[in-house]
Order: C-alpha cells, then sequence, then structure tokens
C-alpha cells in the first residue's frame, strides 16, 4: 500500500477505479499497464483483497509492467462470501451481490484519497468502471479532478442496450435490433437495480474509453456517438488493451502450455467459462461426454464460479465421469486452477475456443484469431454471442438464447465441436477470425485506430 504523504509531484497523475469483479479488475489493470508505458504514474484504487486478486491473476501482463503501477489498498468492507448455486436455472451470479453492494461503501476513502492526491498533481484523471460511478461522484468537487469511464462491454453491446431501452428509432437499424436476443434472463431484479444507480452518476464523466477497435466496432461507436450527441461526451476506441507481443511467456512453466507444445497446429479446443458461470453436476456430465465423442483435442478449465471474495472457503470439488480423464489422456486435458487463457489463445496449437461470450474473453479470442464457440450464459453474454456469429461470422452457436433453461446434451456438443475443429465450414470461420485477428493487432501499432485513439487520449489528458 502506498501513502499518500509520500506521493511524489507529477504534472498528470491517474488514478484507476475498477469494480472488484475478475472480468473488470483484468481490463482496467490491463489499461493501467498500457498508460504507464507513456511515463504517467497510474494508480490502481481497490479494496485490498480485490488488489491481491488483480495482482495473483494478471494474465499475459509482463511483471516488470505491472511493478510500475501503484497500488492502492482501501480497506475491505466485510461482506457475505456465499458459494455459487450450480443447480440454479438463471446463469446470473447472484451469490456475488453481497461482494457488489459492499463496495458501495468505498466512496469514502476514495474521495479521501482523491483529496491528497490532488494537492500533488496539476491535474488528476480518474478512469472508472461504470459500476463505480457512485464511488467517485466526489470528483465534481475537485476543481483538478476529471473523470473518464472505462467500459467492459462491447460498444454493440451499449449501442443495442441504449436502443431498447429508450426505444429509439434507429434509422437503418430496426432489422438488426428485432433480431437480437431476448434481454429477458440477462440478470436479476437486484443486479439491475444495482446498475441503474450507477447511472445517475456518470453524467459527470468527460468521456468514455472502449476495450475495442475501429476495426470491429466503427459503425457502432458512431452510431453510439449519434444517440449520445446531447451529452457532449468524448470517446475513444482503444482496444485491443492486451499486449498484442506475448513474449515473456515463452518460457514459463504452465501445464497448459506445455501440452500446447506437444498438439498440431490449430488442433485444440478450449474451453473456460471464466469466474462467474457454476455448472450443474449433469451438465458437466454431458459436457464431459460431448467432448469425448467428438475425438476432437481439447483443454478444458473445469473452475466453479468465483466468490466474492477469491481467499476465502473452499471450492467445490466438481466431479467428472468416471474414468473421463483416463480416456481421453493424450488427447485432452482438464484443468482445476487459474489457466492463462491470452497465452493460451495465442498458442499456434489453439484452433477454437468455447466461450460464454464476456467480452473480456471474446476480445482476447478476436484479437487472436480464435473462433468461438458461443454458450452465453448472463448479463451481456447473450449480445456479444450475437455479434460473434451473426455480425463478425467467426463463432458457432452452442446453445440458443432463447434455450437457456435447458440442458444441451452430449451429442449437441459433439456436434459444434466437430463442426468447428473438424469440417470445411470450422476452417472457414477459421481463416476468417485469423483475418480478422491480423486486422485488429495491426491497429495497435503506429499509424493503427487503436494506437491513434490511444496517443489521442494520452495528447489529451496531458493538455
Amino acid at each position: 500500500m502506498y501513502s499518500c504523504e509520500n506521493l511524489p509531484n507529477h504534472e498528470v497523475t491517474i488514478v484507476m477505479v475498477p469494480f472488484p469483479a475478475q472480468g473488470h479488475l483484468n481490463q482496467l489493470l490491463q489499461f493501467s499497464c498500457l498508460i504507464s508505458s507513456y511515463g504517467l504514474p497510474v494508480y490502481y484504487v481497490c479494496s485490498a483483497a480485490h488488489n491481491r486478486q488483480a495482482r495473483i491473476r494478471a494474465n499475459a501482463l509482463n511483471p516488470s509492467d505491472i511493478a510500475i503501477v501503484h497500488f492502492h489498498d482501501l480497506p475491505t468492507p466485510k461482506f457475505d462470501s456465499p458459494s455459487p448455486d450450480f443447480n440454479t436455472l438463471s446463469k446470473f451470479p447472484s451469490h456475488l451481490q453481497p461482494s457488489w453492494d459492499a463496495s458501495m461503501l468505498l466512496r469514502n476513502p476514495i474521495a479521501s484519497f482523491l483529496r491528497d492526491i490532488s494537492s500533488k498533481a496539476r491535474r488528476i484523471i480518474v478512469v472508472h468502471d461504470p459500476l463505480m460511478s457512485y464511488n467517485v461522484q466526489d470528483v465534481s468537487s475537485l476543481s483538478n479532478v476529471e473523470s473518464y469511464v472505462f467500459n467492459c462491454i462491447s460498444v454493440f453491446t451499449s449501442f443495442c442496450w441504449l436502443s431498447l431501452s429508450r426505444s429509439m428509432s434507429m434509422q437503418h437499424e430496426e432489422e438488426l435490433l428485432e433480431k437480437l436476443p431476448s434481454l429477458e434472463g440477462i440478470m436479476t431484479d437486484e443486479g439491475r437495480d444495482f446498475l441503474t444507480y450507477q447511472h445517475q452518476y456518470m453524467d459527470i464523466r468527460s468521456g468514455d474509453i472502449h476495450n475495442t477497435s475501429k476495426v470491429i466496432e466503427g459503425k457502432f461507436l458512431d452510431l453510439l456517438a449519434q444517440a449520445e450527441i446531447h451529452l457532449n461526451k468524448k470517446q475513444w476506441a482503444i482496444g485491443p488493451i492486451l499486449p498484442n507481443k506475448l513474449d515473456h511467456i515463452s518460457n514459463r512453466n504452465d501445464i497448459c502450455l506445455e501440452w500446447l507444445n506437444k498438439q498440431p497446429p490449430r488442433s485444440v479446443l478450449f474451453i473456460s467459462f471464466r469466474t462467474t458461470i457454476s455448472f450443474s453436476d449433469r451438465e458437466i456430465k454431458e459436457l464431459a461426454m460431448g467432448l469425448e465423442q467428438s475425438k476432437q483435442r481439447f483443454i478444458w478449465v473445469l473452475r466453479d464460479a468465483d466468490r466474492g471474495d477469491i481467499f476465502k472457503g473452499e471450492a467445490r470439488k466438481v466431479e467428472l465421469p468416471e474414468g473421463f480423464e483416463e480416456r481421453v489422456k493424450g488427447v485432452g486435458l482438464v484443468v482445476r486452477e487459474w489457466a492463462p487463457q491470452p497465452e493460451i489463445l495465442v498458442h499456434s496449437s489453439t484452433g477454437g475456443f468455447m466461450s460464454h461470450c464476456g467480452w473480456n474473453s471474446c476480445i482476447e479470442s478476436i484479437t487472436m484469431g480464435v473462433p468461438i464457440a458461443v454458450w452465453p450464459m448472463h448479463s451481456d453474454q447473450p449480445i456479444n454471442a450475437f455479434f460473434v456469429t451473426e455480425m463478425l461470422k467467426i463463432g458457432l452457436i452452442v446453445r440458443e438464447w432463447e434455450k437457456r433453461e435447458e440442458l444441451v446434451n452430449a451429442s449437441t456438443i459433439e456436434n459444434v465441436v466437430r463442426k468447428l475443429m473438424a469440417s470445411e465450414e470450422g476452417d472457414l470461420i477459421r481463416k476468417r477470425a485469423e483475418e480478422l485477428g491480423e486486422a485488429i493487432r495491426q491497429s495497435t501499432e503506429k499509424g493503427g485506430a487503436s494506437r491513434m485513439e490511444l496517443d489521442s487520449f494520452i495528447t489529451h489528458i496531458t493538455r
């Protein structure tokens, strides 16, 4: 933890305020490393427990880059940290609601930190998650502090949600909006109330930062700007924020990477539903049988959803069908620990990704040129899945959103896996994904669209 009394004086200082959930912590930490590469001091401000979580799960980031970021530990509020309910039909992680509610107690410690640090710099730039808007509202009372929202969801999702919630008439887009999956069942009433409550504190922001590229979302960036023209907010599409070059991982001792090194190019399906999804025993059995019957190579990260505090409580030991791991030995690898997702996706042996379609996972997979078998579970995921399959055309559907409460059987999984990994259609999708990934990676190079957007943001905040 850094004491404000010992802060050096700087012209411009950046303060990152992430939301305490893994997919959000991760993106703000990646952005912190990107900003600090411009020689600007960056403070990553969150509860002590979640700062620790962000550091130990810093996938694909070079340790020397993380070392430059200043982590400021706020007191961790007390909250219940129940186990996820893996048998519920809704996959929305309502067991995390107590930790989200507790995050609302961080307003005063954040305000105190900002008051202290604002005396040490000409300008303070607060970059915050939309879900932390209530907690950073005190920036409006500090004359040399301005705030920007960092959006951890796709621009396409933002545009769709805005259009549907306002019932706006979008010229030429009505047909698209009619095809969208229903918003029914994407979150609980409590989750929606939490989201809505944050919105009233977002007007004080000076602009929006998006973890996306104009290469894939240029049209929807323009449409979003049109829809919000009355707000007069600047916006920057600076993604993907993940480092393109992962040279520092080549000598990492990791069971996944070691196993991938022995597999043929583009032959392995990576299966991961990340940190908010829990499958029932029956669902796990069907997935296991589908993978086995497909006869395709795979790495399956088999973990339960995170608790609110990942350092407390015993994780559930998920049971696989008897003898499964012995039968698939050499063909499949089951991993029960935290896995380095970006490093797996960038590996030359990886040819597909079965995913819940959180935006973090989508943008990583798209950037690495890996097609996605989409299986959305909650929140923005159904719209992300639609974007991947219908707009970008680099994915296949495992299960339609309308059938979200139905069990996906082994034969369905087997068919999707075979189609993606071992068919002409799958090869065409993979080729399209690889070409798109190459274009996105180029957009972050000097002269590329995303690099120019990032340079523009840096120029703006250091003006």
